[in-house]
């Protein structure tokens, strides 16, 4: 990791480590993918102030997610299957992101249970849930967030209907991956990837597997899960969510003003600004662009996350500026997790809040709180 200077660094070395399937999986989006380009493109459109002979030698990234203290102003998002991006990925980024100070969310469709985390650090963690038409199977899974003692549960509300990622469909993307010549020639050339998958407990879906009825087998849990996505999901499922939760709720996915208005109406916490990372609705506005109208409505009635292209610490600041309380990254963590296991995550979010820093200090500002459109070029 000594050479490594930024996040696409990451992305190359996970892309030579892992195998095409999985790269893929965590790097592409859906359709034609304008709306993940855009992600990143609309970001790098916002330009700073350059500011000089500012006193910026105590600069601080310390700031609070929820009223907690959080080292820096950012978030593990929930990404699916993180344990075929290496073996216990979720473990492992759990541990990077806790050692780092800062919040790890698990994902319903990751290959560690909730349990295996949990048994695993030290600290809570948040839960991320995707409602099921099982709803007997949900209640469940919330009670074993709870049992977990995880510190957030973040709903997922933009995966009623899922969009299509074709370059999944092309590799053949399932878990445990179809076979075939191509596929073998391409795991024959990563043994450390082969290796670190096998040590690992789990090689499916370990929230589903054992506590569904019938889904030991792997066709039949690839069946059910494509038939569980609920098409009916609306908000007052919302209240029946928070009738069982007890703690803090963030809703993931909102990015219309409208339902921003809903939303702070619901009890939850804290909303995050998503397009999914442009894997859902190919077509919709970047996650920056709309930012700011989100904060200017509801932003003095919950707390705002903002999630969507970030791969740089100046990207974090654009969406700082422009009115989010923090940021969730996906792909840019589990690039590190597929280039370095913990240590490629723990790399990430040491590039990431260097160049937070540095911008911060080249912007005249010394803490989060400073940070607002004034940091901005007109």
């Amino acid at each position: 990791m000594k050479h490594i200077t930024c996040i696409e660094d990451l992305r190359q070395l996970h892309k030579r480590r892992v195998p095409k399937a999985f790269f893929d999986y965590a790097d592409r989006g859906s359709y034609t993918e304008d709306t993940l380009r855009a992600n990143s493109e609309d970001l790098q459109q916002i330009k700073f102030r350059q500011r000089i002979l500012v006193d910026v030698s105590k600069r601080s990234l310390a700031t609070t997610i929820l009223g907690e203290p959080s080292a820096m102003p950012l978030i593990l998002a929930p990404v699916g299957l993180l344990g075929m991006q290496h073996g216990d990925g979720e473990i492992y980024a759990c541990r990077a992101a806790q050692a780092a100070g800062i919040p790890f969310t698990q994902s319903t469709m990751s290959i560690c249970s909730i349990e295996d985390i949990a048994a695993s650090v030290d600290k809570p963690f948040w839960f991320q849930l995707y409602v099921m038409k099982d709803r007997g199977f949900i209640k469940s899974l919330i009670e074993r967030a709870i049992a977990a003692k995880c510190s957030a549960l973040v709903l997922t509300v933009d995966l009623q209907v899922i969009g299509q990622r074709h370059q999944d469909i092309k590799n053949g993307m399932t878990v445990p991956p179809e076979w075939s010549l191509s596929k073998l020639i391409d795991f024959a050339s990563k043994p450390s990837w082969v290796a670190g998958v096998l040590r690992g407990k789990r090689r499916s879906f370990g929230n589903i597997v054992g506590h569904v009825k019938g889904t030991e087998d792997l066709t039949k849990l690839s069946e059910w899960t494509a038939s569980q996505f609920d098409t009916t999901l609306n908000w007052k499922d919302i209240d029946w969510i928070r009738s069982i939760w007890p703690g803090k709720l963030i809703l993931k996915g909102i990015l219309d003003v409208e339902d921003a208005e809903l939303a702070a109406k619901t009890g939850a916490q804290a909303i995050v600004v998503s397009n999914h990372g442009g894997r859902q609705l190919d077509g919709a506005p970047s996650s920056i662009e709309v930012l700011p109208e989100i904060v200017d409505e509801v932003g003095s009635k919950l707390e705002i996350m903002f999630d969507g292209g970030i791969r740089t610490g100046m990207d974090i600041m654009r969406a700082l500026a422009l009115g989010a309380k923090s940021c969730m990254i996906g792909r840019a963590y589990a690039y590190g997790l597929g280039a370095g296991g913990q240590e490629g995550v723990a790399k990430a979010l040491d590039i990431l809040g260097k160049e937070l820093t540095t911008t911060m200090g080249l912007c005249g500002v010394n803490t989060i709180a400073e940070i607002d459109d004034k940091v901005l070029a007109v």
